[in-house]
């Protein structure tokens, strides 16, 4: 069998196999929110522990329209049904790019669902224990006997969800670029030419991701995103390294 990448398939095709996908992508979520759902009073608790810890005695979320707490709970759900059926939706994505691929490097669906879901789940984990909790406690250090918070659960959940989702997001720098090396838009050697304007880069898109205006939540965004940058340019040297093989 050629080492070769699939013939080039129709747009038509190309767009019958994406509304596939997406909708067997959609289906996942829609059964995994429903089963969330089943657990929201459990997925709320877990979501705004890293506020309660850090709350003023005496204070509480509160809702201000009669349908927010009910929309907030199916929030929860869809946020928590996007991370439990990451790896089924991660799938769905090797299936539509495979074709692309060379013949040997589609048995490596197994590495790049895994590697893709731990890091997803590490960007989320990262922002929930080492983002959140200090963010919430400079923020909270503001309130007085005079001044104090009445938190909407709407405002925070669109705050803490966004943020969680952004790190999930930028931890899978490392597949981005290593499938950006195989395509040929960069390649290794200009990933460490260009690095200082990637750094650079790296914290505007940090201030624009954020949520908040704060240089804490921004720096701990940026660091993680500096890590992952030389990690996939590791990345894409092995990936090249393999490619120079298979054309011997």
């Amino acid at each position: 069998m050629s080492d070769l990448p699939n013939e080039k398939m129709p747009v038509r095709s190309h767009l019958e196999e994406l509304r596939t996908r997406l909708v067997r992508s959609l289906v996942a979520v829609g059964l995994g929110m429903a089963l969330c759902y089943y657990f929201r009073e459990e997925l709320m608790a877990v979501i705004t522990r890293p506020l309660v810890a850090v709350m003023p005695k005496g204070t509480h979320l509160v809702f201000t329209g009669l349908p927010e707490a009910f929309l907030n709970y199916l929030k929860i759900s869809f946020f928590s049904a996007l991370v439990l059926t990451a790896p089924y939706i991660l799938y769905q994505l090797w299936k539509f790019i495979s074709p692309g691929l060379y013949v040997s490097e589609r048995k490596y669906v197994l590495p790049f669902v895994l590697s893709s879901t731990i890091l997803f789940a590490g960007g989320v984990l990262f922002g929930y224990f080492l983002v959140l909790p200090p963010a919430f406690s400079f923020f909270m250090q503001f309130s007085t006997d005079f001044l104090r918070p009445m938190l909407s659960l709407r405002e925070y959940l669109s705050f803490a969800l966004k943020l969680l989702l952004v790190f999930g997001i930028v931890f899978e720098i490392p597949v981005v670029i290593f499938f950006l090396s195989r395509i040929g838009v960069v390649n290794p050697r200009m990933l460490s030419r260009q690095r200082k304007y990637a750094i650079l880069l790296i914290f505007v898109i940090a201030a624009i991701l954020t949520p908040t205006p704060d240089a804490f939540t921004q720096i701990m965004m940026a660091l993680p995103m500096m890590v992952l940058y030389e990690a996939g340019i590791l990345v894409a040297r092995w990936g090249e390294r393999r490619a120079r093989r298979q054309d011997q």
